[in-house]
């Protein structure tokens, strides 16, 4: 990078900043903070979804799966998520606007303490903030190393910068300031796309061409949709687990659901979302599954590829503009991840263990909710230190395996805790699916796995604890049915239409405070 291309970055990193700053104003209580006051339009709500989904990790680790298998990279990525938020909008995205516009809750795990109980709320409160630090240090650890290749700037100090101007803007602004700096990223991740595809086109000619290059030797297998350790069960297993992930389960995305001012809107907003992850990623991927022709990639597993084509091929500003799109990618998500979290933590967790936070009020909310975005980027920024990135695999495996892997224990009592079919299930089926979940996790990835030869498949590894949740949770709902008339009445508000008078309600005690939410459950 020469000066140019750190103008470009510096001037991103300043547009950033302005944005926090202007979002600060349409902050007044936490209501805003966390879910926008339920007044984001649908478009920007869907596209804060789209790019809120995405991060570094995939101009490294998936660019490496890219590099060495070809267009499975899409097949079983992308093409899995905008699947699973299609279904989502119909399934999902309606009935989480509704948690805000009918239950009046800020967090999306608000509503377990009436739907369970309170341990239940508590349990999946924590383990999905614990998952979620480790989740969002595989992010700081990719920019960073991305940034070191670039720059050779430590890792370390690309960790801290991206991590402060990151926590700046998100901190200030809440919801606002990260859809809004997500539609900057968005137009910014476009033109560096077309940018980078364009390049690589035009590069193809001795290689038969955009049409024909699919021939080259170099390109063999490329073409096959399933190939290597990504065969059918891992794409199913991972639709599966995107259902859940991308429609509230990783609870950024249920954040940008309710911030919508109808159930309509939210359904909307998810359609968008879908659609873009169904066309973009093409864009995205193609130059990657081109690198084989272009570049040899020093690191085993590829994920250097891309990052060594753009140096090759794109001048000086433009280096700079692709650059840029990697540090939009993890801000986005990292940014709406800190935000999610914030709410889980002040509306769900804080109250419960502190008399004193029962007794805030909505200033103290509020500065207790920027304290704690803060508070918990520098921890996942503490933890990304640690972090083998240079070897990407390493970051890889966290996003793939641990998230994946982890998701789904905690995303199943919640998300199918919002559909009537489920209704039978209750905090007993809900605790034990979640605490299964997780053994079988360990016990698949750890003590199994150490005794296989060649370790278990990675479909295995991502899928075993989802599939015993998700049957526990049925099942112990029909052996033990828990359905209370109050628990009844939670899912009937979140199933019912005709909720648009009631999107500006105002948003009420968290979780905990008072006598109601602590000592009379249901």
């Amino acid at each position: 990078m020469n000066s140019l291309d750190w103008a470009v970055l510096i001037g991103y990193f300043g547009v950033m900043v302005a944005i926090g700053v202007w979002s600060h104003r349409r902050v007044d209580d936490v209501s805003d903070f966390f879910t926008a006051g339920g007044k984001m339009p649908w478009w920007l709500s869907g596209i804060s979804h789209h790019m809120s989904g995405y991060s570094a990790v995939m101009f490294t680790g998936y660019a490496g799966i890219a590099y060495t298998y070809g267009v499975t990279s899409f097949v079983t990525w992308s093409f899995p998520i905008a699947l699973g938020i299609a279904i989502g909008s119909r399934l999902f995205a309606p009935r989480i606007n509704r948690l805000r516009s009918r239950l009046h809750v800020a967090s999306p795990l608000e509503y377990l303490k009436n739907r369970y109980n309170l341990p239940t709320q508590q349990a999946l409160a924590w383990s999905g903030m614990l998952l979620k630090v480790v989740d969002v240090a595989s992010k700081w650890a990719a920019i960073a190393t991305l940034l070191s290749v670039f720059t050779g700037m430590s890792l370390n100090h690309g960790i801290l910068i991206t991590g402060v101007i990151t926590a700046f803007y998100c901190t200030i602004g809440g919801l606002w300031a990260d859809a809004l700096t997500e539609l900057g990223q968005f137009v910014i991740q476009l033109l560096a796309g077309i940018t980078m595809f364009v390049a690589v086109v035009a590069e193809l000619g001795p290689h038969g061409g955009f049409f024909g290059v699919w021939d080259d030797p170099a390109l063999h297998g490329h073409t096959k949709p399933l190939v290597g350790p990504y065969g059918t069960v891992f794409l199913l297993a991972f639709l599966f687990i995107k259902l859940f992930e991308y429609n509230g389960g990783m609870l950024n995305q249920a954040q940008r659901y309710m911030a919508t001012a109808s159930a309509r809107e939210a359904t909307r907003s998810a359609r968008l979302s879908a659609v873009l992850w169904l066309v973009w990623p093409l864009v995205l991927f193609f130059p990657m599954w081109m690198s084989p022709l272009l570049v040899h990639a020093q690191k085993p597993d590829g994920s250097d590829s891309y990052a060594l084509m753009t140096e090759q091929l794109l001048p000086h500003g433009l280096l700079g503009l692709v650059v840029v799109g990697f540090f939009s990618h993890t801000m986005a998500m990292c940014s709406s991840d800190a935000n999610a979290i914030a709410a889980v933590f002040t509306r769900d967790i804080a109250p419960v263990v502190s008399a004193r936070a029962r007794a805030w009020n909505q200033r103290s909310g509020l500065v207790a909710a920027r304290l704690t975005t803060v508070v918990f980027l520098a921890l996942s920024m503490a933890v990304a230190t640690q972090v083998n990135s240079p070897t990407f695999k390493d970051i890889i495996t966290v996003v793939i395996k641990w998230v994946a892997g982890l998701m789904g224990p905690i995303a199943i009592p919640m998300m199918l805790g919002l559909l009537r079919p489920f209704r039978r299930s209750g905090p007993t089926a809900a605790l034990t699916s979640w605490a299964a979940g997780l053994l079988a996790f360990w016990l698949v990835n750890y003590p199994i796995n150490w005794n296989v030869d060649g370790g278990v498949p990675l479909q295995y590894q991502v899928s075993v604890p989802l599939a015993v949740s998700l049957v526990l949770y049925i099942g112990i709902g029909f052996v033990k049915p828990e359905d209370t008339p109050e628990r009844l009445a939670v899912i009937e508000k979140v199933n019912t239409d005709g909720d648009g008078d009631l999107a500006a309600a105002a948003v009420p005690a968290p979780a905990g405070a008072g006598d109601d939410a602590v000592g009379k459950q249901p």
